[in-house]
């Protein structure tokens, strides 16, 4: 069995849609999953790092 633990994290209202809109474009259980499938891209996606996180994008300012 998986070691799932719930966490709180905060996201602006168009964040929490778009992940609403791909959970249910890619017929995903949840916005958990549509998130838990980013941070696995990430992970198996090691030289891909610094264009997710290396640059400060500011989509809501």
């Amino acid at each position: 069995m998986k070691d799932l633990a719930p966490h709180s994290i905060e996201l602006e209202s168009e964040k929490v849609q778009f992940l609403k809109d791909m959970a249910k474009k890619y017929d995903l259980a949840d916005i958990g999953k549509a998130v838990r499938c980013l941070v696995n891209y990430a992970r198996e996606n090691q030289d891909k790092l610094d264009d997710i996180f290396g640059e400060v994008r500011c989509l809501d300012c």
